[in-house]
């Protein structure tokens, strides 16, 4: 019987007794949670039954023996909450556990049950009060565990890991706490064939997974997605890439996966912290959560995240400011109902930095701070509004409804001196300039309906859904490939200040660009056995794609649409509890492409893929790991169209293929140790083209920035109650830098460590914290921006760095 880290729990049961009561049965928040477990307790004696209660939960209890002594359990069988299954076992009994207005648990007897064979009753028992909280939710702020059972993108259900058909992998809140990730592909870097080609330097989050992106289809928040933008980590509880395509149940997305940002949410507990980071490059960070109840029946809830960042970086002139702010409040009237209303505003100064130039096959030998704009002159600024409501209506136990809506309004000023060729001698470099304001608007909600019955012994699980999202884009700016008033520059010893724009630069580049569709889909997940899964899975997707392009004003938009029934279907066997063998097919209509150089839309991604694998838990449930092989093929593939000057403009090419072998772990070894890590092998390549490549076809050469071998694994180990030491590393092979395969980026392992102290101070919690990361100062090539001027936009990666921390918790 497993043993979870306790926090601190004190009884009086009238005589001295040690008293430890897990998740399920000690803590009102744990009863409350809606996660639900596979129970199979026949009837029998209470204290076998709440033994086996404890074994599916995973927890350990400890009571008096006299509290259950001839009293008999009915049972319990079925899928349901731990509240649930506790209050199923304990009909009869006279045993209940209730939760106090101030959030303890009083544990006593309220009737008098009979017992077997005799007319005797049980006597009323002494309350037993239990302060504290024996487990940890997912929400909870002081969670210290790095893997979780259940995630919800996979199914939109809450579905526990071990029964989902599809590969899906959870980087939680205390991974990103211990790794002090600031930015998104920081968490994303612990999981598995998923690499972070950042667009534009820092101003664009974009994933590319099993061997496929596509940008700004790939990245959600709480389910629904969003637009092209860098994204904040202050306000997350934990991050869920699902692999393979997901548009069965989210509509037009990149095939490769997605990956959802899952925030915090109030709580009715309180909790307050503020930390303080401090590092190289002068970093400071400030960050700011606070939640608690805002009435006395607990009706009323509020959640404030915030954060600010003054950075540099140790690239030349380039540096960062940004500025988050998330309020939000929860009103949940009573248990059947409940509404959630949020704004996040968010504002980025960045300078804008495309990266080292190629020089033959590599990058050019210059120094790693080289930068190829210009200081006064290359500058960018997003500015980011988003609000967002959701609700759930829970019908009764089995049945709820739900609705989510956002509306992210995005503007984006560049003023960019950007590369655009290089001299024969290969130090000389050609820049233009990019110059104007970009307007985004995306409207996104779905509406799902849930529910759990059986039929002739079969159990199902339910959802019912329509989603809406529509995207709009415009900008007018100034592209100018060349100008006499910017100079070129040398690689090998830049000189900069001689660039004198005009006064009257005219816009040249006019675009729009639009995306509207809604969907119907539905899905059944039933229990054909106690250890045998299937999934069924169905959408129709209505979509619209409108592009524009003009030289002059803005254009008249050419619009296409497009129609596709995608189905998914995935099987999972349970032999024994700890062991899932899945497999799952898929089709699906990717995302939309966008516009050609000539201003019209690009034919949709189409996709289709076969997984198959094994998921066990160990060590008593507290580590998962999966093992997955999967071939997933791409239709209208983008990459880089190198006819044009725009280094923007793109084409669709005709077939990629991925295949490979995921191999994902995340948990606790024992009380103190625990482990995240992974490996992916991805072949990646195209097997047809368009036809436009001439002499040079794509055909058999691989994808950009993927790597066949990538590997990771991150540790930590609690040395004693306040003091934590932790230690990482992080392989990526050699990739090819663009679609021609004509230069590379090679391969490298980067190694990180960290040590934290933690002590009390009155009733607060502090941290203190160190990470150094790339240890032995390895020079490595974070990515190539795939979509930006293929042979001028390779980023380094961060040399030694030290960042510090200092956490205030009460």
């Amino acid at each position: 019987m497993a043993i979870p880290t306790f926090r601190p729990i004190t009884a009086n049961f009238g005589t001295s007794m040690a008293l430890a009561i897990a998740a399920a049965l000690t803590s009102p928040v744990a009863i409350a949670a809606e996660q639900t477990l596979d129970y199979d307790i026949p009837p029998q004696a209470l204290s076998s039954a709440l033994n086996a209660y404890a074994d599916v939960g995973n927890v350990q209890l400890s009571y008096p023996a006299g509290l259950t002594s001839g009293l008999h359990s009915p049972g319990v069988s079925g899928k349901w909450s731990p509240r649930q299954a506790l209050e199923k076992l304990l009909t009869g009994t006279g045993i209940s556990a209730k939760t106090t207005a101030n959030g303890t648990i009083t544990l006593e007897s309220t009737a008098e049950p009979s017992k077997p064979g005799s007319s005797a009753t049980t006597p009323t028992l002494p309350s037993v009060t239990v302060t504290g909280q024996a487990a940890y939710l997912s929400s909870d702020p002081y969670n210290p565990d790095y893997h979780r059972r259940t995630a919800s993108t996979a199914t939109k259900t809450d579905t526990p890991l071990m029964e989902t058909p599809t590969s899906i992998q959870v980087v939680p809140r205390a991974v990103l706490d211990d790794q002090q990730a600031i930015r998104l592909d920081e968490a994303t870097k612990n999981v598995s064939g998923v690499q972070a080609p950042r667009q534009l330097g820092v101003l664009f989050d974009n994933f590319m997974i099993r061997g496929f992106t596509t940008p700004s289809f790939n990245v959600y928040r709480d389910g629904l997605r969003l637009a092209l933008q860098s994204f904040e980590t202050a306000n997350l509880d934990q991050i869920e890439i699902f692999k393979g395509p997901p548009s069965t149940l989210f509509g037009r997305s990149a095939p490769g996966g997605l990956v959802n940002m899952v925030t915090k949410k109030p709580l009715f507990t309180p909790y307050y912290s503020i930390g303080q980071q401090f590092g190289s490059y002068d970093l400071y960070r400030t960050t700011l959560d606070a939640t608690g109840a805002l009435n006395d029946d607990k009706t009323l809830a509020y959640r404030m995240n915030f954060s600010y960042m003054d950075a540099n970086s140790f690239r030349d002139f380039v540096g960062r400011d940004r500025v988050f702010v998330a309020p939000q409040l929860t009103w949940k009237p009573n248990d059947a109902f409940e509404i959630n209303l949020g704004y996040e505003y968010k504002k980025d100064n960045i300078i804008g930095d495309r990266g080292i130039a190629a020089v033959g096959n590599r990058p050019a030998n210059v120094p790693i701070s080289r930068f190829l704009g210009e200081p006064s002159f290359s500058s960018q600024q997003a500015e980011s509004h988003l609000g967002h409501l959701s609700w759930t209506y829970h019908f009764n136990d089995d049945w709820k409804i739900q609705q989510r809506f956002a509306v992210n309004m995005l503007d984006t000023f560049n003023r960019n001196i950007v590369p655009i060729s290089m001299e024969a001698d290969n130090r000389t470099v050609n820049r233009g300039l990019f110059y104007g304001l970009t307007e985004r608007a995306t409207y996104t909600q779905d509406l799902n309906l849930n529910g759990k019955f059986d039929t002739f012994g079969i159990g199902h699980n339910v959802l019912l859904g329509f989603d809406y999202y529509r995207f709009e884009e415009s900008r007018g700016v100034t592209f100018l490939p060349g100008a006499a008033f910017i100079p070129a520059i040398d690689i090998f010893n830049p000189v900069y200040g001689n660039v004198k724009l005009p006064n009257d630069l005219a816009k040249n580049n006019f675009v729009i660009e639009n995306q509207e569709w809604f969907g119907l889909y539905f899905q059944d997940q039933v229990d054909l056995t106690k250890n045998l899964h299937f999934l069924f899975n169905g959408r129709h997707d209505w979509s619209t794609a409108i592009a524009g392009f003009s030289n002059s004003a803005m254009p008249e938009a050419t619009a296409v649409a497009a129609e596709k029934f995608s189905p998914r279907l995935g099987l999972v066997y349970q032999p024994v509890k700890w062991l899932s063998l899945f497999a799952n097919w898929t089709e699906a209509l990717g995302a939309s492409n966008g516009r050609s150089a000539a201003g019209l839309p690009l034919p949709a991604e189409l996709a289709e893929q076969f997984e198959g694998g094994i998921k066990t838990e160990l060590f008593d449930g507290r580590l998962t790991a999966s093992l997955a092989a999967y071939e997933l093929t791409k239709r209208n593939a983008l990459t880089d169209d190198s006819s044009t000057p725009d280094p923007s403009d793109q084409i669709a090419v005709g077939v990629a293929r991925s295949h490979g072998l995921e191999f994902d772990f995340s948990g606790e070894l024992t009380d103190r140790w625990k482990v995240i890590g992974s490996y992916a092998y991805t072949d990646a390549r195209y097997l047809q083209d368009n036809g436009q490549f001439g002499d040079a076809p794509l055909v058999g050469k691989r994808l950009p920035n993927s790597p066949e071998h990538s590997a990771n694994l991150w540790t930590s180990y609690q040395v004693t109650d306040g003091f934590k030491v932790g230690t990482g590393a992080y392989l990526v092979g050699k990739r090819q830098a663009n679609a021609a395969n004509n230069w590379q980026l090679p391969g490298y392992v980067r190694w990180d460590a960290m040590a934290a102290y933690q002590w009390t101070l009155g009733k607060s919690r502090m941290t203190a914290q160190v990470n150094v990361n790339n240890i032995l100062d390895k020079r490595y090539y974070a990515y190539a921006d795939e979509f930006g001027n293929p042979r001028f936009d390779a980023m380094p990666g961060e040399p030694t760095t030290i960042l510090g921390s200092l956490k205030v918790e009460y």
